[in-house]
């Protein structure tokens, strides 16, 4: 393969399948939970992440590939393999990870938090008084919930809850009415505790000791049962296919549609079947047919059926010694508390990177606008901003002071349709403008203009991000914020937003590429362009920073590209079907992902422009949907001081050699080789030091 003529890019052995690649990018966070250089308590934590990753896997990625064998659909992926084979190869990973999650959590952390005096009790380590008090707490909070139901032709085997806590429970002896007794199923409501912290007077100081609601269940159960002895008691969890099914073409309220889509979120078709490692085979059988489940979306653990749930440990520990070292996020010197933030944006550009610095200037911005007199229009769009938003309070007093507030509400956001139904219904009464994107397209882009009347002219201030309108992951997502009083981006940003309520064509912008119209063709020929300057002999790199390479055409551009002999860097933090380092095909292609104590989750796309760096930042990742079936922005960075400032962050993660993984052709990670002599460099932790104040 020396030639670009001679090779097939179209060939399905070029590509990673997606589905792998996005486990591989679990295993990598699990692979946290092991490093010793990450606080034991941020250890459990990455494992109760992998969990919850790990769940949403199998309700929308398993589930997704379950419909398309159902409805016959093809499986169009670059590799090609059917989406038979692919849950084949998934359902082999998968088991893997599980394995090694239960191994990490009682090989590993449990001991490593007992020699900390941090235990969670198994039964077989209760005292009489933790007995004694544990039967009380079981009579007192948990028995008067519980609705345990046993199983014949009038009680049928129950619609379990989505990734609820149940526990099937075989019974010898006669019920109340003189029947032998069989199975019954218990679920534990969600109310309760999965985690119960014994008292203080239970434990020694500087002690924490802590027992699963499941333990007690198991310990107590026979009190559900009078008269009844139980033979066996085990848990077990069903996950479900979590995706909304909703027709955006034949429903003429989005927002009703979709609440009452909600309801049925928690009761899809099971795609997963979680069962206690010592659960009889007669039992596993039994709850496999009621389910519905193949045997290999069976998985047997050896420990609580819901990992995630132990991260209440974490919060309920004050152990400071076992966590990360607590920060106060920076602010640029431009943008302090006491500045008028449009006056400072008349003089330059600011630049915001989170979490290193805060995301309080933006809505600062807002609450200034709200109170301004010369503002005359806010408009903004709102993917995901959590359940209280502070983003939400000043755009609803904006409404109330009588500025035209048009909010842009994606209503579809997965996971946070039913927080953005409630945002979208209380910003409508308080008399905004609330429109719910286009039919068909999620409205991904992050916008936030405003509208100004100055000297008699109006001026439009701008904010365009690469993540979303949320405080709380503005302090664990890395993303970066432009705010600009740049004529001609506040004339495309005003355009696009007449686009999405208008519904009508736009004009040509000036800077702005967006999806789906521009984003794709611009970066393709910016990626063109790289590789004539190679093949010119002239400066040609490219690097960019994503979190997901996916669309074919991107990566067959960047094949191109290093077949052409342009050195091209990609930082991408979960998914990539690119095969870097493969001879004659992309030797020039390196692949890092970075997992550390933030979740990488900046797009940046830099390229040499033969000597004349271009640097973009956007809300795209490359993938078929941000690039083709989504509202995306992109935008350049033309400030030169603000440009030298993302390289030299840009060349950090290029550098760090203490939380980065290489990508190898197989789609399988290995941490980067550190030279005993060399330094450490941990991108993460050296913007930590230049931006923001620990303590």
């Amino acid at each position: 393969m020396t030639e670009e003529n001679a090779l097939d890019l179209n060939n399905p052995a070029l590509y990673i399948n997606r589905e792998l690649s996005l486990l591989e990018f679990n295993w990598r966070v699990l692979q946290q939970a092991l490093d010793p250089n990450v606080p034991l308590l941020e250890r459990l934590n990455y494992l109760c992440i992998s969990s919850t990753n790990l769940d949403e896997f199998f309700e929308v990625r398993v589930a997704g590939l379950i419909q398309q064998i159902e409805i016959g659909d093809p499986y169009i992926e670059s590799d090609q393999i059917t989406a038979q084979e692919c849950l084949k190869l998934i359902n082999q990973r998968a088991h893997e990870l599980v394995e090694e999650q239960y191994r990490v959590l009682n090989d590993v952390l449990l001991p490593e938090l007992d020699q900390e005096s941090i235990q969670v009790l198994p039964r077989a380590q209760w005292t009489d008084e933790h007995n004694a008090w544990l039967k009380d707490y079981f009579q007192e909070e948990i028995l008067p919930i519980l609705s345990p139901m046993g199983l014949d032709s009038a009680h049928p085997f129950p619609r379990l809850l989505n990734k609820s806590l149940n526990f099937i429970v075989s019974l010898v002896g006669k019920d109340a009415f003189g029947r032998d007794r069989g199975y019954a199923i218990l679920q534990a409501p969600r109310a309760l505790p999965r985690v119960i912290q014994l008292p203080p007077e239970m434990v020694a100081e500087g002690e924490y000791k802590f027992v699963f609601l499941s333990s007690i269940i198991h310990a107590f159960a026979e009190d559900l049962f009078f008269g009844m002895k139980i033979k066996g008691c085990f848990q077990f969890r069903v996950t479900r296919n979590s995706d909304l099914a909703i027709d955006t073409e034949e429903t003429s309220d989005l927002l009703a549609t979709i609440a009452d889509e909600l309801t049925q979120r928690n009761y899809g078709d099971e795609v997963r079947l979680e069962i206690a490692h010592n659960c009889p085979e007669d039992m596993v059988e039994f709850l496999r047919n009621e389910c519905a489940m193949e045997r290999d979306n069976v998985y047997l653990v050896n420990g609580p059926v819901n990992l995630s749930r132990i991260q209440t440990v974490c919060s309920l520990v004050d152990r400071p010694d076992l966590k990360f070292r607590p920060f106060t996020q920076g602010r640029p010197s431009g943008l302090s508390l006491d500045v008028d933030i449009f006056d400072a944006l008349r003089k330059q550009d600011m630049l915001l990177h989170h979490p290193y610095q805060s995301f309080t200037p933006i809505i600062d911005m807002i609450r200034q606008a709200a109170a301004d007199s010369s503002v005359l229009a806010i408009k903004q769009t709102l993917y995901r901003t959590g359940a209280k938003s502070p983003i939400v309070d000043a755009l609803v007093s904006a409404a109330q002071a009588g500025k035209e507030v048009t909010v842009v509400v994606e209503l579809r956001a997965r996971f946070d349709e039913e927080a953005n139904v409630a945002l979208a219904s209380r910003l409508q009464e308080a008399g905004a403008h609330v429109v719910y994107g286009i039919v068909g397209y999620k409205t991904h882009a992050k916008m936030l203009l405003i509208l100004r009347r100055e000297n008699g002219k109006l001026r439009r201030y701008v904010h365009l991000g690469t993540g979303n309108y949320h405080r709380s992951t503005s302090r664990i997502y890395t993303d970066y914020g432009l705010l600009t009083s740049d004529k001609q981006i506040g004339e495309d940003v005003n355009n696009l937003f007449i686009q999405l309520t208008s519904l009508g064509k736009i004009p040509q912008m000036h800077k702005l590429l967006h999806a789906p119209f521009t984003l794709h063709e611009g970066l393709l020929a910016k990626i063109e362009k790289e590789i004539d300057s190679a093949k010119a002999d002239k400066p040609a790199r490219i690097i960019v920073k994503v979190n997901a390479v996916v669309e074919q055409e991107m990566i067959q551009a960047f094949y191109r590209a290093s077949m052409a002999g342009v050195k091209v860097d990609l930082i991408v933090r979960g998914i990539c079907c690119l095969k870097p380092g493969v001879e004659g095909l992309s030797e020039n292609i390196q692949v890092r992902s970075i997992i550390g104590r933030f979740l990488e989750h900046t797009r940046v796309f830099y390229f040499e422009n033969q000597g004349s760096p271009e640097i973009w930042a956007g809300s795209a990742d490359l993938m078929k949907r941000n690039l083709l079936r989504r509202v995306e922005t992109c935008f350049p960075i033309e400030s030169k001081k603000l440009r030298n400032r993302i390289m030299e962050d840009l060349e950090l993660y290029l550098t760090d050699n203490t939380q980065a993984w290489i990508l190898n052709a197989d789609g399988r990670y290995h941490r980067v080789d550190k030279e005993e002599s060399a330094p450490q460099i941990s991108a993460q932790t050296t913007l930590l030091e230049q931006m923001a104040k620990s303590f």
